[in-house]
């Protein structure tokens, strides 16, 4: 009796995802919701939501995603900085980003726009990390967009610093 239950719950799953690769979007693909207050959106051209058309982020759920880290010179510090932070390249896939342009809109509605190639190429990430800490507010945080300014000599310019937004609280793709 148990597995004729068994492989009619498989014959079911199979008929689910039958369904879902023939008719393309069959389900939303959702996130779960925070648990503690939400220190990022995600919106614009995405395939993966929690709350309406956005997907909110806690710290909990951006470092479940997968932490990496890099040591590199920047402007604003001096001397090498580690950073640990979730590989922009992985926040997109997460949200199954479609579009080419991510727009980092700050706490204080400064705002930048970079090529989502540059997530790919440089190894983008999303600092929630300086040194070991979270970064505070008032210190660059609690998200900060850093490229690995050490990897490659064309990172070290006034374009490559100005997408480089610091108390990022939301991100647009377009």
């Amino acid at each position: 009796m148990k597995a004729k239950y068994a492989g009619a719950r498989l014959a079911g799953w199979m008929f689910a995802l039958v369904a879902l690769v023939i008719g393309g979007t069959a389900w939303a693909v959702t996130l779960p919701v925070p648990k503690e207050k939400p220190i990022l959106t995600v919106a614009g051209m995405i395939g993966v939501t929690n709350k309406g058309n956005t997907a909110e982020f806690d710290r909990e759920m951006l470092e479940a995603l997968g932490m990496v880290s890099f040591e590199t010179t920047t402007p604003w510090f001096q001397g090498k900085v580690k950073f640990e932070g979730v590989p922009l390249k992985k926040l997109m896939e997460t949200v199954e980003a479609k579009g080419t342009r991510i727009v980092a809109v700050a706490l204080n509605d400064y705002s930048a726009e970079l090529p989502m190639s540059d997530a790919q190429a440089y190894n983008v990430i999303l600092a929630l990390k300086r040194d070991g800490e979270y970064m505070p507010i008032r210190d660059k945080g609690p998200l900060f967009i850093v490229y690995p300014f050490d990897s490659d000599t064309e990172l070290k310019s006034q374009k490559y610093y100005s997408r480089s937004v610091w108390q990022v609280a939301r991100i647009e793709i377009k």
